[in-house]
């Protein structure tokens, strides 16, 4: 999803408190690094501790600390420009009476946007088989694919994803392997255990 720019909230900034910014921005790279960019969530327990040692408000540090450990989100994104061609490669898996499917990948200049879908026959209780489809997906391509899920829609019996996968994808994917991983919450989500691979041999 493509991000708003962002605006300044106020001009107002007491410069006294530079100092204490740039320790504060010294904190979170060494944080970033002791923990390997993976720092999960500290303890209920160990917040409301802080919050009270330190007198702060028990909901900003568990903002902060939601904040910190979705880091990755907010990595400047690539946005596809300059059109090349659709790719076709019609390749699909079926798994618990669904069918998941890449069927065509955009090619641009600085970018692939691979469409990925998932069809199923409707149950009668339309609005449960709904919700119970609709997950967070992230696709993996491996180490030196940056891939971003950036929404899609669907209908009963049918949903549609996009991800934008940069740097572009070569025409020839053989050897390359799908995975997309189904996840309750975005960005960096608990998994649900489904994991889809759609391998070009």
């Amino acid at each position: 999803m493509k991000r708003m720019p962002f605006e300044r909230p106020t001009d107002h900034y007491n410069e006294l408190l530079a100092p204490i910014d740039e320790q504060i921005c010294s904190l979170l790279k060494q944080r970033k690094e002791i923990s390997n960019n993976n720092p999960g969530f500290p303890p209920l327990e160990d917040i409301s501790k802080w919050a009270e040692k330190f007198n702060l408000y028990e909901d900003l540090l568990r903002s902060l600390f939601g904040l910190l450990e979705n880091d990755d989100h907010f990595r400047p994104q690539v946005e596809p420009i300059d059109f090349q061609k659709y790719l076709p490669v019609s390749k699909s898996v079926e798994n618990e009476k669904c069918l998941y499917s890449v069927t065509f990948i955009r090619q641009y200049a600085n970018a692939s946007v691979v469409n990925f879908n998932i069809d199923w026959e409707p149950e009668e209780d339309r609005t449960s088989d709904r919700f119970h489809r609709h997950s967070f997906w992230e696709l993996w391509l491996g180490e030196e694919y940056d891939c971003r899920m950036t929404g899609g829609g669907g209908s009963d019996g049918h949903i549609s994803n996009n991800f934008i996968v940069s740097p572009p994808l070569p025409d020839d994917l053989s050897g390359l392997n799908f995975i997309f991983r189904e996840n309750q919450t975005p960005f960096k989500g608990k998994p649900i255990g489904l994991e889809i691979v759609i391998r070009f041999d």
